[in-house]
């Protein structure tokens, strides 16, 4: 058996966050970056000398992500509305969302307000962890 399977999504880490695509039929991955949007490139392109990581899918959410890959709708990259992330999930959910970037906003947002507050970048990086805590948390519920 192959250790990724088509519609499966492979991550790898890209600085702070983890980059994420989809596994496509012929074994290339369906990704998103920011100077060419989304699109599809060799396992080892997409890896770039990193560990990869997978998520495997439930055989609907890897039929609904291939047949979306084949629809061959290309998107540009957005941060906020089109990241690789999004990518990933619309391809096999069918609905665009990123929990790094939402864990990332909150944690960001909850420091702010804690700096605002105190004036202490101590307690503004704890609030910052504890609010992207709290959302990971919340979201296993």
């Amino acid at each position: 058996m192959s250790r990724y399977l088509p519609g499966d999504i492979v991550s790898r880490r890209k600085g702070l966050v983890m980059h994420k695509g989809v596994v496509m039929r012929d074994g290339r991955v369906l990704h998103n970056t920011p100077f060419k949007g989304e699109h599809v490139t060799t396992m080892e392109d997409f890896k770039a000398g990193q560990r990869l990581y997978v998520e495997r899918q439930s055989v609907e959410a890897r039929r609904r992500a291939l047949r979306a890959a084949d629809l061959e709708t290309v998107r540009g990259y957005h941060l906020l509305r089109n990241n690789c992330e999004h990518t990933a999930h619309r391809a096999t959910t069918g609905k665009a969302h990123s929990p790094q970037l939402r864990s990332w906003l909150v944690g960001i947002g909850a420091g702010a307000v804690t700096f605002a507050a105190t004036r202490h970048p101590g307690a503004a990086v704890a609030a910052y962890a504890a609010g992207r805590g709290l959302l990971a948390r919340l979201k296993r519920r």
